[in-house]
């Protein structure tokens, strides 16, 4: 099976809280997911996302079955963490993607 990822990075120096306020917003929703000290992840029907805190930011990657699906997904994502860090400024920058 064909693999679509991208990855996208937010500079942040709160990336852990905004991981874990992400993956338990999406969870409450009745999604698989997790987060766990530094990393984290959640299971959406369209594709999976993963969250990992760094010094510097926040690191997000998307992994889908299709381009269609990661451009969904990462807007999600993207949105809600705008959403979520409207007081910091918050915004995500992609890569153009890759097929696995």
């Amino acid at each position: 099976m064909t693999e679509f990822t991208s990855v996208g990075r937010s500079a942040t120096d709160r990336a852990s809280r905004y991981g874990s306020q992400l993956v338990k917003h999406f969870t409450a929703k009745d999604l698989e997911g997790s987060w766990e000290d530094t990393r984290g992840f959640v299971r959406f029907s369209a594709g999976l996302a993963e969250f990992e805190a760094a010094d510097d930011g926040l690191i997000m990657r998307v992994v889908c079955t299709s381009e269609e699906d990661v451009a969904r997904l990462r807007d999600v994502v993207e949105r809600h963490l705008v959403r979520f860090g409207t007081r910091d400024e918050l915004s995500v920058t992609w890569d153009s993607g890759s097929e696995n």
